[in-house]
């Protein structure tokens, strides 16, 4: 588990946190000429995630959840119903779902009982008759208890948070174990409907559409649903007092919500920007590609940063005390487009995510007149001392995957391929590639292939330099 610590800006960026060491070149197969990968097993406890074997499960692809959750802030409890639909990808006498800390009650699978054990977090299931290969199949669990976030030393704690007046669920790479059972890998991305019911005077917001509420003896229902593909860390929910700004925009619907305890004024004014700055990155990438636009401000001192949440990202309101103002929402809403609807393959891919959404950033600051793109790059490439050449945003390593290399080298790669094919092929690359990989995963290969297929260029120098070696690069 670790931490997600997003590269803010003083005026428009400094590094948050730079890591050492990590591999000099690539951990899997690049254009041609880059080292073959190593092969990683795949078992029904893991995805085969080359960083991080345990996340996620094999023998199965979500296609849907529905979640019913009911959460009591008096006592921290909560209850749950989880309706997850699946295909089996080969014959399953058992399967795996990851859950931390919460007690499961009972388990069904196709409407018969099923047995479960636990092995720490993983939620071991065997149904009464195996699952034959390309089936799908349908599993309930009923589960509940005081929710336990994750802890990681040197990194906080992520996951499920409790409030003076509620709650939060928030993290990367891992967070959905602490309220749902889940297939807790980018990988496996599914539509969700996740329906919160809480005290009445309180809100439940979550990501997608809004379908309704209702109260009954003083509990309230909110009902929401996610109509693309979402990877499970990108789920969220937020329980409390929140002042809500609804509206639409383009027929979408536009929801945000700032904690009642800040005070009103910029932090609002920024979230009120959110549809402004998606209309200028679709300039860039093309079309937003979800259903929905929002965002939320937590106040909450153990979270220090901000997280692209889908359709609606969650952000911590110590970027507006430190002064970042619209650059942050800029980098989150730059990840709808990369991150959420092209969400990496494996975890050693982030540079896709980061490296894209910096890239972002930079472009939304030249735009407010802070600094040009160029700017950021020189200030950055004029430092040889800097540690984001210690690391290969490419091929970071599992510790590193957060790293300043990875944001700011990653983002400083996208302009060393800008200045080398030059504007036009440049953004043809990225809206071709937003629009050609939507909704689906992806790898640094496949970008590099594209951005050679889209440029007419052989590239593999660049990214060789760029990505996979430890050093400055020489221009």
């Amino acid at each position: 588990m670790a931490r997600r610590a997003w590269i803010v800006a003083a005026a428009v960026s400094a590094a948050l946190a730079a890591g050492c060491g990590g591999p000099s070149r690539p951990l899997f197969t690049g254009a041609e000429g880059f080292p073959a990968p190593v092969p990683v097993p795949v078992d029904l406890a893991g995805a085969g995630d080359p960083y991080f074997p345990t996340y996620g499960n094999g023998g199965y692809d979500v296609a849907t959840y529905d979640l019913k959750i009911r959460y009591e802030p008096a006592t921290d409890r909560l209850t749950g119903v989880a309706t997850v639909t699946a295909t089996a990808k080969t014959d399953l006498a058992k399967f795996h779902l990851d859950l931390h800390g919460l007690t499961v009650d009972k388990v069904t699978v196709d409407g018969a009982a099923a047995t479960s054990a636990r092995d720490g977090d993983e939620l071991v299931i065997t149904p009464a008759a195996p699952v034959a290969s390309g089936k799908q199949f349908v599993t309930v669990v009923s589960y509940g208890g005081v929710p336990k976030a994750i802890t990681a030393p040197d990194l906080g704690v992520t996951g499920f948070l409790t409030t003076h007046d509620g709650a939060f669920t928030l993290g990367e790479p891992e967070s959905a174990t602490t309220w749902f059972p889940v297939n807790d890998h980018p990988r496996d991305k599914a539509l969700y409907s996740i329906e919160l019911t809480v005290p009445g005077d309180l809100e439940a917001i979550s990501n997608g559409l809004l379908d309704g509420k209702s109260t009954k003896d003083g509990w309230t229902s909110w009902k929401w649903r996610v109509t693309s593909p979402m990877a499970p860390y990108l789920a969220t929910f937020v329980i409390g007092d929140y002042r809500v700004v609804e509206g639409t925009h383009k027929g979408k619907p536009v929801l945000t919500a700032v904690a009642e305890t800040l005070p009103k004024g910029k932090i609002d004014e920024a979230m009120a920007s959110t549809t402004e700055i998606v209309d200028f990155l679709e300039r860039y990438f093309g079309p937003y590609p979800f259903d929905a636009y929002g965002g939320i401000v937590i106040d909450d001192e153990r979270v220090r940063y901000a997280l692209e949440t889908q359709t609606r990202p969650v952000y911590s309101d110590a970027f507006w005390s430190r002064g970042a103002n619209t650059i942050v929402v800029a980098h989150e809403l730059a990840h709808q487009w990369f991150g959420d609807s092209v969400s990496v393959d494996a975890w050693q891919h982030i540079w896709l995510n980061e490296g894209f959404a910096t890239y972002a950033q930079w472009l939304w600051g030249e735009k407010l007149g802070v600094s040009t793109v160029q700017e950021e790059f020189d200030s950055r490439y004029e430092d040889p001392g800097s540690r984001i050449w210690d690391i290969a945003p490419g091929a970071p390593g599992a510790d590193n995957i957060f790293s300043g290399s990875v944001y700011e080298r990653g983002g400083m790669t996208l302009h060393a391929l800008r200045k080398q094919v030059g504007d036009e092929k440049f953004f043809e690359i990225l809206k071709t590639w937003a629009a050609e990989q939507r909704d689906g995963n992806a790898t640094t290969d496949e970008f590099i292939a594209h951005a050679e297929r889209v440029s007419g260029q052989q590239l593999d120098t660049l990214f060789q330099k760029w990505l996979f070696e430890v050093g400055r690069p020489a221009q």
